[in-house]
């Protein structure tokens, strides 16, 4: 799968949003190139456009913790610290040893790691070990579990929290009546979770593969 699978709109509009947008730093720019270049499924990283867009609503709602559900390579997480104050913290989710190494190893070289907190695990687990408030929520992992997640995230919510949620049209397939894969379908059923929930309010943005903002009323 290619990352232009990943966005709806042309390669060289995606390109002109990016160079209107606040540019990633020296650090994360090494980390997408390396991830690239090396790490298996490279369209799961963030990149440059959502992680501006991550780092604008951080700062937006004044973010001082944040809670990650999958960190892959550590691209959106350190996207995240790099917003907060000095004292904030990303608490980061995910189950994968191998490509959070290449995220320990980043998020080392810059002089905003030291804000991260990774804990390994199963995130239906691990979550259960946190006590809220967080600020904002970034959900980007394994799309059965998103509803469980978002219930997770809502109870630990601050006040004014915002949760944000990744690949909510999933390559399109929230348009069949029956999506052809079940991450498609999971989603499908997240969608319907939040729309269904009149305690929230949302809007669902065509950004990449789709980035759902939800916050209660």
């Amino acid at each position: 799968m290619s990352d232009s699978k990943l966005s709806f709109v042309s390669e060289a509009l995606d390109s002109y949003c990016i160079r209107q947008s606040n540019p990633h730093s020296k650090t994360l720019a090494e980390l997408e190139s390396f991830t690239r270049a090396n790490v298996p499924a490279s369209m799961m990283l963030t990149g440059p456009l959502e992680g501006a867009l991550l780092a604008f609503l951080c700062r937006l709602v004044g973010a001082k913790r944040v809670l990650e559900f999958g960190t892959y390579t550590g691209y959106s997480a350190l996207t995240l610290a790099e917003a907060l104050p000095a004292d904030g913290e990303v608490v980061t989710l995910d189950i994968d040893p191998e490509n959070t190494s290449v995220a320990k190893k980043y998020w080392a070289q810059s002089a905003h790691g030291g804000k991260i907190r990774l804990l390994l695990g199963a995130a239906s687990e691990t979550v259960s070990q946190l006590k809220g408030p967080f600020d904002l929520v970034f959900i980007d992992a394994d799309k059965p579990g998103y509803i469980g997640y978002l219930d997770a995230a809502l109870e630990m919510l601050s006040p004014k929290g915002l949760v944000v949620a990744d690949n909510c049209l999933f390559q399109g397939e929230v348009l069949q009546s029956k999506p052809s894969s079940g991450n498609g379908a999971a989603i499908a059923r997240f969608n319907q979770r939040v729309l269904s929930d009149s305690s929230l309010d949302r809007v669902l943005l065509p950004v990449r593969d789709g980035v759902y903002l939800i916050r209660r009323r």
